[in-house]
């Protein structure tokens, strides 16, 4: 798991830990040491801590005119012992809806597992972001049928021509405007 980075081809474009709105503002992440770890094996170094054992992430763009932003995520994603969700929501995207942000790309290739709970809080972030979504792309397929069981499928847009964005290859704006369509398309 050491070797799994964070997408690093938009850092010229932003960096949210020298974005002053941004909640990992001023955040350091130390290139020589690997301190943090997800069930005793290390992570590289670039993933940010949101105080979960077991979930890290990446605020990889928001862009504060469009409303939007790109979060890819690492670890296994647990709300049953660890209630993930809140801590991604108390720490993370309660601050980011409170700047405005109401369009959530979250890429989740690296989410391994998911143990689920009550849905709560994606209930309550859905509501925060209430003429904005959320989409879910690159979720590996069992994890989204695991996050199905739990409903979480009201909340989060997943599948369909989403899994088949090539994100990688766009820029933010561009991907931003591929996601909007498609969910669109799925709201006429």
């Amino acid at each position: 798991m050491h070797t799994i980075e964070p997408f690093y081809n938009w850092i010229e474009a932003y960096s949210a830990s020298e974005d002053e709105r941004s909640p990992l503002y001023g955040a350091e992440n130390n290139e020589l040491e690997y301190i943090n770890t997800i069930y005793g094996y290390y992570i590289h170094p670039q993933w940010d801590d949101i105080d979960s054992e077991t979930l890290f992430i990446k605020i990889l763009y928001v862009d504060y005119h469009d409303n939007y932003a790109i979060i890819e995520f690492i670890g296994e994603w647990n709300d049953t012992l660890n209630n993930d969700i809140m801590s991604l929501k108390r720490n993370i995207l309660d601050l980011m809806v409170g700047e405005g942000i109401k369009h959530y790309i979250l890429i989740g290739e690296n989410v391994f597992n998911f143990h689920g709970s009550d849905d709560a809080y994606y209930e309550e972030w859905f509501d925060d972001v209430e003429e904005g979504w959320i989409a879910g792309i690159g979720f590996q397929d069992f994890v989204v049928q695991e996050m199905q069981q739990y409903h979480l499928d009201y909340y989060i847009n997943f599948g369909g021509g989403l899994d088949k964005i090539p994100w990688r290859t766009l820029s933010p704006p561009q991907l931003f405007m591929v996601v909007n369509s498609l969910i669109q398309k799925r709201l006429a």
